[in-house]
């Protein structure tokens, strides 16, 4: 396998989506705990990534396996027009899987089991999200295990991993007596959450806006997201609301103190997203409509970024 098809198979292009919560989780460590730690950052960053590709290879090949389209399948899929080797896939992403628990049990032996709790849960997300008997991405629940697990289970690991003088979340073993502490900070937890729902949002707008264009495809082949059950016009409306509900949480975490006035700069991007949003109804039929989604995630989150970094800059004058 050529270097070239297997970045198309794990989808590279796509890893924009994990960036921006990691990103975001760095710049709110630091704008609101005041805290940060490179080693275990970069660290996560790798294994994060590896994990992410590892998703995307096991959704492309259950996506092959499962595909009752021969077009799909040999055209369109990956694995199937390259004609690659069903075992050597199956290598890779068991391959790819063990390098992610290595890192997460090095992480959670060094900053507590926490991590590692949280780590399987999202890595079990993952993982079931496109395997077994009832994939979730072939559930009306794509859109919201998405956004959950990476809007807000990577960046509240990032945050957690830059935290951990403060244990903001923290778990506590003691195996030998059999007993286990879970303490926290409740305010800090309340605007770590509220933090992570602009990234929840976007992120879930990307699997949403998927389904509303391949809804004609996707029954074909007996998947049957949430837009099958809502209907096309319900979720242009749910897509929308997403994206202005973004805004409005920025503007209630601002007037909460969770964020400092430079945040505001997102506001700078909201009548380009209204736009994208027009365009995105009218293109809805066309592979075109996808690409607003991850327009406006890219564009709103990159603004958010900003904001959030304007407030560390605010912090220190």
């Amino acid at each position: 396998m050529s270097i070239k098809v297997f970045l198309e198979v794990v989808e590279i292009k796509t890893k924009v989506a994990s960036v921006f919560p990691f990103i975001m989780g760095i710049l709110f460590s630091l704008s609101y705990f005041h805290e940060f730690h490179w080693g275990y950052t970069l660290l996560f960053f790798l294994g994060m990534i590896i994990f992410d590709m590892t998703t995307t290879a096991i959704n492309n090949f259950m996506d092959f396996k499962k595909a009752q389209s021969q077009t799909y399948k040999y055209e369109q899929n990956v694995i199937g027009r390259e004609r690659l080797s069903q075992k050597k896939i199956q290598r890779m992403i068991f391959l790819m899987l063990a390098a992610t628990f290595l890192i997460g049990v090095i992480l959670s032996i060094q900053t507590g089991w926490m991590l590692f709790l949280m780590g399987g849960v999202v890595c079990f997300i993952g993982v079931f999200y496109t395997f077994g008997p009832i994939p979730l991405s072939r559930m009306p629940l794509g859109e919201i295990f998405s956004g959950v697990t990476m809007g807000l289970g990577i960046f509240a690991i990032t945050v957690y991993l830059n935290t951990v003088r403060q244990k903001v979340f923290y778990l506590s073993l003691d195996f030998a007596e059999g007993n286990f502490l879970l303490t926290g900070q409740i305010w800090g937890l309340i605007a770590l959450f509220w933090a992570s729902l602009p990234l929840i949002f976007t992120i879930a707008n990307i699997m949403l806006a998927n389904n509303l264009r391949d809804i004609q495809t996707d029954i074909k082949n007996q998947r049957y997201t949430l837009v099958y059950y809502i209907g096309s016009a319900t979720g242009v409306l749910l897509f929308q609301g997403l994206m202005y509900a973004c805004y409005v949480t920025i503007l209630i975490g601002w007037f909460f103190g969770i964020y400092n006035w430079p945040i505001l700069v997102v506001f700078i991007t909201l009548p380009k997203i209204s736009r994208n949003l027009k365009a995105h109804k009218k293109s809805l039929s066309r592979p075109r409509s996808f690409a607003y989604s991850i327009k406006n995630m890219v564009l709103f989150n990159s603004s958010y970024a900003l904001g959030l970094l304007l407030c560390i800059f605010w912090q220190f004058m």
